[in-house]
């Protein structure tokens, strides 16, 4: 009896095993069926990656173009040199051939045709002349594959406003980094069948997805201006062996910049050589700077790519008279004919702070005030409005923010708090001194003033179009209208008017054109260095404002007053722009030549 139950149970365990067996290949089988028909295209795309190689195509960088349609940024044809492990035959051979076309190291070419992986680049940005060769030679796992290395035609000019390209064609610094997104297009990838080794299937070819060039973006700048005011500014630094030199020529209506000058510039197309000015400026043979750390060749290149219009503030001294003077006239506390004395100094609280002219003005109305650019007189204005009705006109005229100028680190101004303004902070800023303002900042809310009130945003885009020159995008920048009243502005361009033609900017005028401007020297920290800053803001037509410039000179050695060394860059700078833009007709003969140095005219 036992015996035939265990039989029994026997043939029911290798009935249920049958059974599950049966179910695990039916199963099995269902789920191949899925794999091999419902799954199939998948797989088949899975099975293709295994045995595909990609690389990339880089895309055409879109180029830059002048307010002409210079091309002022543009592309060239390089190549990329890689080599594939798997395919490389003759090993020795290839490292010799790399070692030899590129010059580099037999250790480094050596490393990266050894080492083991899908595809290793050996080199890029390489010459086309010198990839077409390595093309020749026909050696198996070496890949030559075209792409674009950036290209600056004109070299240095306009170098801290355009930047450029770090190796993967992006933006580093400059226009190039703000407009990278229109700029940069999409990459495109090459594709490659291999087999189970990582050989290439000759018979399956290459596919290619092609890359989408960048767009290309127009800008405001007039390189024949910036051409000219570059000359400019290097002969004054030359003649006046500053450290640096910076112009800005902008139309004051809509804030289109026309020309960015910051001298000394740096080669584009070698940006991460180091500058002989600026290894000079450091205090740096060429020997030592061989030996320089990365650290100190890092801070180097970080000051040789600095943009002092917009990264670096400065105190403006009396081309902030121009604020002054339009918030005094704008509150009602002083009027063209209000009269005043000036001493040759003006004590506020427990300090005495003298005019630049020791034995004073004596007695004068405002606008020869203006004209004589007479601190007590301005001084009298900021007490006259105070503290807190002269930071609203800060506020109001947009100092206390940023320009909005299209360009990356633009800094902002550094002003006391009104809570800890005093009557001799107040006085100090009154004519300048005491608080720090860009370049820029300075500029763009002069045109404010004398435009007929509208704050503009200085900028240098323009417009987008693609590679057939259709528009993508017209670029637009917000203008905020009457900062200042119509009358106000008025008022203002008569009296920087009569500054040029007969009180301290007179080295700014020009026979028969109108010129409005106002002077500037100020003393850098500490006080009693030695050290000043040299400027002239300046605008024609002085009734009607189409260009207004700046030039502003560091640490001039010899003569300092801006009447005397600033005035006569941005003359010469307006006797050659305004015939050319069409401002204002005039014999050149009819001008006389006046020499960087300056003949008369105001200390200020």
């Amino acid at each position: 009896m036992l015996e035939r139950g265990n039989r029994t149970f026997h043939r029911k365990k290798i009935t249920i095993s049958f059974f599950l067996c049966t179910l695990v290949l039916v199963l099995l089988f269902f789920r191949l069926v899925y794999l091999m028909v419902a799954k199939a295209d998948y797989y088949a795309a899975k099975a293709i990656e295994l045995h595909e190689r990609e690389r990339s195509i880089k895309a055409a960088r879109g180029r830059i173009l002048d307010c002409n349609g210079t091309v002022i940024a543009d592309n060239k044809t390089v190549c990329t040199i890689s080599v594939i492990y798997n395919q490389i035959e003759d090993k020795e051979a290839v490292i010799d051939m790399l070692c030899r076309e590129l010059g580099l190291s037999e250790e480094y070419v050596r490393a990266r045709v050894e080492k083991y992986s899908a595809i290793e680049r050996i080199k890029s940005n390489v010459d086309k002349e010198t990839g077409d060769r390595i093309r020749e030679y026909d050696m198996a796992g070496v890949k030559v594959d075209e792409d674009y290395k950036r290209y600056y035609p004109y070299g240095s000019l306009a170098s801290k406003v355009l930047g450029f390209t770090g190796s993967d064609n992006q933006g580093i610094i400059g226009l190039e980094v703000i407009y990278d997104e229109y700029l940069e297009g999409e990459a495109g990838t090459i594709l490659t069948v291999t087999d189970a080794r990582g050989i290439e299937v000759e018979a399956a070819g290459e596919s290619r997805i092609e890359p989408i060039n960048g767009n290309d973006l127009h800008i405001s700048i007039d390189m024949n201006i910036q051409s000219y005011a570059t000359q400019l500014a290097n002969q004054a630094m030359e003649t006046k062996q500053a450290d640096s030199v910076s112009i800005i020529v902008m139309d004051p209506n809509d804030g289109e910049l026309l020309a960015m000058v910051n001298v000394p510039e740096f080669d584009l197309n070698n940006p991460y050589e180091i500058s002989e000015e600026m290894l000079l400026a450091a205090d740096i043979s060429g020997g030592d700077a061989e030996n320089l750390s990365t650290e100190q060749t890092q801070n180097l290149l970080n000051a040789m790519w600095r943009n002092g219009c917009i990264n670096d503030t400065y105190e403006p001294g009396s081309t902030f008279k121009i604020i002054t003077a339009a918030a005094g006239l704008e509150s009602g506390v002083v009027t063209p004919q209000s009269q005043f004395s000036c001493p040759g100094y003006i004590v506020v609280e427990d300090r005495k702070i003298r005019c630049h002219k020791v034995g004073g003005h004596g007695a004068e109305d405002f606008v020869h005030a203006t004209m004589n650019s007479c601190n007590p007189v301005f001084i009298s204005v900021g007490l006259r409005m105070g503290a807190e009705t002269f930071y609203n006109y800060f506020e109001q005229f947009g100092l206390l923010q940023k320009t909005g100028v299209d360009l990356p680190g633009e800094a902002g101004t550094i002003m006391h708090k009104v809570e800890n303004m005093g009557e001799v902070e107040l006085a100090t800023v009154s004519f300048g001194q005491s608080f720090q303002i860009t370049p820029i900042q300075l500029l763009t809310t002069a045109a404010s003033i004398v435009n007929g009130g509208n704050r503009v945003t200085p900028h240098f885009g323009v417009e987008i179009t693609d590679s057939d020159g259709n528009v993508v995008e017209t670029l637009e920048y917000p203008i905020e209208e009457g900062i200042v009243s119509k009358e106000t502005s008025e008022t203002m361009r008569e009296m920087l008017e009569m500054v040029v033609s007969e009180g301290g900017g007179k080295n700014a005028y020009i026979e028969g054109v109108r010129i409005g401007g106002k002077t500037a020297t100020s003393q850098t920290l500490p006080r009693g260095s030695g050290r000043y800053i040299a400027s002239f803001v300046g605008f024609a037509p002085a009734d009607d404002p189409q260009v207004i410039a700046i030039a502003i000179i560091n640490n001039p050695q010899g003569q300092y007053y801006g009447g005397m060394i600033a005035a006569p860059v941005v003359r010469q700078l307006f006797e050659n722009i305004l015939p050319y833009l069409g401002i204002m007709d005039y014999n050149e003969e009819d001008i006389a030549g006046i020499s960087l140095s300056g003949e008369t005219g105001n200390e200020e």
